[in-house]
């Protein structure tokens, strides 16, 4: 049975399969570049949608003997893999575009099923968007995340492209391919942005706003005298935390424990799937790394 993450990508590959038909089907009677970069644009969105019903599965796997953190990254490596693929489709649309402009041949025949398939695109994304984005927050899935984007980005690339057809039935048939370069603009600003972040995981970027909740948790606890080598990471959904904190070297250990206890549970309130790993030493006043 799949998982609820597994059938939300699931639907989202068969919506990428139907658009990517749909749009190159018309793209090519009609002659369209903007139908056409919307077709490939859905057809790279087709095989990350693919990739990510794929990596969500692997990810839920439990920790083994060889994967001791879990199988996490592979959605934030299936995110990166997605940010290349849309890179790839960009090139093509703005050579393809330029090329037109320059040459001239930029007329293409406009007709209803031009204006059927870019609205149906609208709505079905409108749709798989948020069906995606509100899953990936549930289960702080960066793959659905990245699915999501995909289908945020077709949102707008196809709007522009409709009002590219729009201006092209009035006679202005350059605005079709300049509707393409506009589209390629926004996939590669929107691929940056999900490529930055995917690397800055796969890298163990540790995140601001999960290391800010950290630290205010570290300074509302009253027994610890001071705290160092804070050490935040994530992988997938899940969020690795480690630090050093200096106690009362007259401290038993069984309080020592209960602290530490403490530190894990607090943390754990405040950020969700996280695993807390505490080293306890003596505290020293030489240490200048103290709850400020």
């Amino acid at each position: 049975m799949f998982n609820e993450k597994q059938r939300v990508a699931g639907l989202s590959v068969f919506a990428a399969v139907f658009l990517t038909g749909f749009k190159l089907l018309v793209g090519l009677i009609t002659g369209s570049l903007g139908l056409l970069s919307e077709a490939l644009h859905s057809g790279l969105d087709l095989v990350a949608a693919v990739i990510t019903f794929f990596s969500v599965r692997i990810s839920d796997n439990p920790p083994d003997k060889v994967h001791n953190f879990g199988h996490g990254k592979v959605e934030n490596f299936s995110a990166f893999l997605e940010t290349v693929l849309l890179l790839i489709t960009c090139i093509w649309i703005i050579y393809e575009a330029i090329h037109r402009l320059i040459t001239g041949r930029t007329e293409i025949e406009v007709n209803v099923w031009s204006y059927i398939v870019v609205v149906t695109s609208i709505v079905v994304d409108i749709s798989r968007s948020k069906a995606l984005s509100r899953v990936a927050k549930k289960y702080n899935s960066q793959a659905l995340e990245a699915d999501a984007l995909h289908f945020s980005t077709d949102i707008w690339s196809s709007a522009v492209v409709l009002i590219g057809l729009i201006m092209a039935n009035f006679g202005f048939f350059f605005a079709d391919s300049v509707a393409a370069l506009v589209v390629a603009m926004i996939v590669i600003v929107i691929s940056y942005k999900l490529g930055k972040r995917s690397m800055e995981v796969l890298l163990d970027y540790a995140p601001p706003d999960k290391v800010i909740k950290v630290e205010g948790v570290m300074k509302s606890i009253p027994e610890i005298d001071t705290y160092h080598s804070l050490k935040v990471r994530t992988a997938g959904a899940d969020t690795f935390v480690k630090v050093i904190v200096s106690l009362n070297p007259q401290i038993e250990v069984y309080k020592a424990h209960e602290i530490c206890d403490k530190v894990e549970h607090e943390i754990s309130k405040v950020i969700d799937r996280c695993d807390v790993m505490v080293h306890v030493e003596p505290f020293n006043q030489n240490l200048n790394n103290s709850k400020k």
